[in-house]
C-alpha cells in the first residue's frame, strides 16, 4: 500500500506518528506532502516550520511539551540577538534549532533544492516516511490585514505570532503560488498512490497552500486514489492553534461540517471521497461524502494509530 498524506502544522505531525506506526503494521510506505506556506527567512536564515515539526517529531527530536521545536532547547542566540536590537524579535530561534537552519541555508546558498536538502536533513533524523515540500519555489502566506491605521499584507507567522491572529483580517494570499511548480516527487506519489489523506491540520494556512502549486489539487481530485480527510475541529473549536480565527476569514463556519463543506466532495469538483469527524459530531453531514465519527483525540500513538484504520477503512 502506497499512502500520501497532505500535512503541516504540529497536529500533522503528530497524525503522521499514527500514519508511520500504521504502515508499518501492514508494510505501506508512506509519503508526507509538506506545507511550505509558513517558510520565511529570518537573520539571514531560511526557516521551514512545518518541514521542521514534521522531522523533528517523527525523528523523537520535539519539545513534547510546546510541541514545537526542539526538546531541551536553548535561548543564548535569541538573547544575544535581542541585546542587539535585531529585528525580528516576537520569532526566537532557539540554539539547536538554528543548527537546522544554517545546515539548510548553506545548502540552498550552494544551489540544492529544498526537496534534496530535504531530504539530507532527514538522513540524521530517521522519520520514516518520506518527506517532500509542496514545492521548491517560493510559496509564501501572507496575510492582508488592517495596523496601524491602514491595509497592508504581512506573512502569515507575523500575524499569527506576533499578533496572535487578533487584528482584523481580510484575505490570505499564497504568494509565488501562480509559478511554483511541485516538488520533485510529488505529483508522482499523488498519482501512484493508494490512498491521500489530509491530515487534520488547519484547513486554511497548512492543507490550502499545498493545494494552491498549480498541478496538486488537480492530481489530488482527478487522480485514481480515493482521498480521506480527517476533521481538525471537535465540536466548535480547532483541536489546536487558532483555525477558528482562518475560518472566520473565509466565512466558514468552525465545525466538521464546515471545513468538510470547505473541502467539498470529489463528486462535485471538490477533495473528499471520505471524511472522519471526531464522535462529538456524529451526524455530520457533508452531501457526497461519506462520514464517520470516531475518537479523534490524539492522546497517543495507539488512539492515533486507531484514527488512521478508521480513516483507512473509509476508502
Amino acid at each position: 500500500m502506497r499512502i500520501v498524506v497532505l500535512t503541516g502544522g504540529i497536529g500533522g505531525a503528530r497524525f503522521l506518528l499514527g500514519v508511520r506506526a500504521y504502515a508499518r503494521e501492514v508494510g505501506a510506505d508512506v509519503t508526507a506532502v509538506v506545507n511550505v506556506g509558513d517558510d520565511l527567512l529570518l537573520h539571514g536564515l531560511k526557516v521551514c516550520p512545518d518541514l521542521d515539526s514534521v522531522m523533528y517529531t517523527l525523528g523523537g527530536g520535539a519539545d513534547p511539551e510546546r510541541g514545537w521545536g526542539r526538546v531541551g532547547e536553548s535561548w543564548t542566540v535569541k538573547e544575544e540577538l535581542a541585546a542587539y536590537g535585531a529585528e525580528p524579535s516576537w520569532f526566537g530561534l532557539g540554539d539547536k534549532d538554528v543548527a537546522t537552519h544554517l545546515v539548510r541555508t548553506t545548502m540552498l546558498n550552494a544551489g540544492y533544492p529544498l526537496s534534496r536538502v530535504t531530504e539530507a536533513l532527514a538522513t540524521r533524523w530517521q522519520p520514516g516516511v518520506r518527506l517532500l515540500p509542496a514545492t521548491d519555489d517560493r510559496l509564501e502566506t501572507h496575510v492582508v490585514a488592517d495596523l496601524d491605521g491602514g491595509r497592508r499584507a504581512i506573512h502569515f507567522q507575523e500575524w499569527w505570532v506576533r499578533y496572535r491572529a487578533e487584528v482584523p483580517t481580510h484575505q490570505f494570499v499564497f504568494v509565488g503560488a501562480e509559478t511554483a511548480k511541485p516538488a520533485p516527487g510529488v505529483a508522482e506519489a499523488i498519482a501512484g498512490a493508494d490512498v491521500v489523506l489530509i491530515a487534520p491540520s488547519n484547513p486554511v494556512v497548512s492543507v490550502a497552500p499545498i493545494l494552491a502549486v498549480p498541478g496538486l489539487r488537480e492530481a489530488v481530485t482527478d487522480g485514481p486514489a480515493p482521498v480521506v480527510g480527517v476533521s481538525p475541529i471537535i465540536g466548535a473549536a480547532p483541536v489546536r492553534g487558532m483555525a477558528d480565527r482562518c475560518l472566520a476569514v473565509l466565512g466558514v463556519e468552525c465545525s466538521a461540517a464546515g471545513v468538510g463543506r470547505l473541502y467539498g466532495p470529489r463528486a462535485a469538483g471538490g477533495l473528499l471521497d471520505g471524511w472522519l469527524v471526531d464522535e462529538e459530531d456524529a451526524g455530520t453531514v457533508v452531501p457526497e461524502v461519506t462520514v464517520r465519527a470516531v475518537p479523534l483525540r490524539m492522546t497517543d500513538e495507539a488512539a492515533t494509530v486507531a484514527m488512521v484504520r478508521a480513516a483507512l477503512e473509509l476508502t
